[in-house]
């Protein structure tokens, strides 16, 4: 079959690679879409330590079930051959009590399929049974595809707290910053809030109803607050740099709340006697328990969360090129999926 294989720092080529195959507790997806994430292109770069090379990435993605090992039905009884599917990547290897507590993603045996076993930018991908979900009838592959990142989002929104009514701070509007953006509307967000560089992904942020915030042209913390009076009420770091961190710090008011989903920088400073002496509860994000990836589905299916006019369709030949596409220029596409 034909894998995009990521092989070194901004290195993938187009291999063929041997089909895979299925021991009794899993299924083989002919795969349909598989879209790019932000924690992709740093790996790309040879920046996270968890994607080492030579990997097929792809964890978000979505196909249909052309093989099925004989366990898989025991194990994930609505499961059949020809279902089109969606796959939660993250899943626990050994029981553990953040497993039981429904947050598989903070379980210490979690695995991530596209960074310890192969991913989906492949003609097919093997996965264990335990991971699949059928797509609600009617719902297209290309839309299900979107699960996994739009399950990130409804965690960011989970995290926020009572925010009915208030104002609220996004930095970044990158796919993670939109979909985010679009929970807290959810949640009943009186004003959101969102800045960014690019001129073009913020344009995409006012369309989906946030205020938007140019940073070279506006002081991001001195407008959130002269329109609040004293901060947001909990603010989204969806870039991960230090300078973003310390503006969603201090754009937020006493005792709000920062969420950090970004992951640009392993290690920043932070202005600790600013959290301490305004009470500022700080809090990670990181990917989504199985409860928000079946929520993401719904949001899905009922329609109340997108990235569409924004997303692309290219073949699994042109990856390469639109990893740096997104890490050089990325202008107005919300999502790139890759189509085997």
């Amino acid at each position: 079959m034909k894998s995009l294989v990521w092989e070194a720092p901004r290195v993938m080529a187009l291999r063929e690679t041997p089909m895979p195959t299925i021991p009794p507790d899993e299924v083989l997806i002919r795969v349909a879409y598989g879209g790019i994430c932000g924690s992709e292109l740093s790996g790309y770069l040879g920046h996270n330590a968890l994607r080492v090379p030579p990997l097929v990435m792809g964890h978000e993605f979505s196909g249909e079930i052309v093989e099925m090992g004989e366990q898989a039905t025991t194990v994930n009884p609505a499961l059949a051959v020809g279902a089109a599917v969606t796959v939660n990547p993250l899943f626990c290897t050994a029981d553990s009590v953040w497993q039981r507590r429904g947050l598989d993603q903070l379980c210490p045996s979690r695995r991530l399929i596209g960074a310890h076993r192969p991913g989906a930018y492949a003609e097919f991908v093997a996965v264990p049974a335990k991971t699949v979900t059928r797509l609600p009838a009617g719902m297209s592959l290309r839309t299900g595809s979107l699960t996994e990142p739009t399950a990130c989002g409804v965690r960011i929104g989970e995290l926020a707290g009572e925010v009915d009514g208030q104002t609220c701070l996004i930095i970044g509007a990158g796919p993670i910053g939109l979909l985010a953006l679009q929970a807290l509307r959810l949640k009943g967000v009186r004003e959101v809030f969102i800045a960014d560089l690019d001129g073009e992904r913020l344009a995409m942020g006012e369309a989906l109803g946030g205020t938007p915030l140019a940073p070279r042209q506006v002081d991001v913390v001195q407008t959130v607050k002269e329109a609040t009076g004293d901060g947001a009420a909990m603010a989204v770091d969806a870039v991960g740099s230090a300078v973003t961190r310390r503006q969603c710090i201090s754009a937020t008011q006493p005792t709000g709340t920062v969420v950090l989903s970004g992951l640009h920088e392993e290690v920043s400073e932070m202005p600790a006697a600013d959290i301490i002496r305004r009470e500022i509860v700080v809090r990670g994000s990181f990917a989504y328990s199985p409860a928000n990836f079946a929520e993401a589905l719904a949001v899905l299916e009922r329609g109340d969360m997108r990235l569409d006019p924004w997303i692309v369709e290219a073949p699994l030949s042109e990856g390469g090129a639109w990893f740096d596409r997104l890490i050089d220029a990325p202008g107005d596409v919300s999502k790139v999926l890759l189509r085997p």
